[in-house]
C-alpha cells in the first residue's frame, strides 16, 4: 500500500451562506490523502492501471470551481465521496480549509475519512 498525498490545492468556489459569500467567489485550501494499493506499479515502474492522482486532481478541481455549497461539511463530504468511487482506494481523507473565516483564526477546517 502507498499513501499518496494531494497538499495545498487552492480552488476559488461559492462557499457559505451570507448574502457576500453566495456572490463572492472564496478561497479553500484542499489536502487529500488517498491510500492504494501501489504493488503492480512497484513491480512494473508502468503507468498501466496505476491511480491517476493527476486525473483525481482534475476532477477535483472542476467539481469545486463549477459547485456552489453552503456549508465546508458538504463540500468535504462531496470531494470524499468522489475520491471514494474508485474501488482501487483503500482510505481516503479530505481536509477542506476555508481560509479567514473568522476574525482571529488563519482558517477553519473540516476533516473526514473513509474506509473500504
Amino acid at each position: 500500500m502507498a499513501l499518496i498525498r494531494i497538499k495545498d490545492l487552492l480552488i476559488r468556489t461559492i462557499i457559505g451562506f451570507n448574502p457576500d459569500e453566495r456572490k463572492n467567489r472564496q478561497d479553500v485550501l484542499i489536502n487529500i490523502e488517498i491510500e492504494v494499493d501501489t504493488q503492480k506499479a512497484v513491480e512494473t515502474d508502468q503507468p498501466d492501471g496505476i491511480y491517476d492522482y493527476k486525473a483525481i486532481t482534475k476532477q477535483v478541481i472542476s467539481l469545486v470551481q463549477e459547485s456552489q455549497f453552503n456549508l465546508l461539511e458538504k463540500l468535504t463530504h462531496t470531494i470524499l465521496s468522489l475520491i471514494m468511487k474508485d474501488e482501487r482506494v483503500k482510505r481516503a481523507r479530505v481536509e477542506v480549509d476555508k481560509p479567514h473565516a473568522l476574525r482571529f483564526a488563519e482558517s477553519v477546517s473540516v476533516v473526514m475519512e473513509e474506509k473500504r
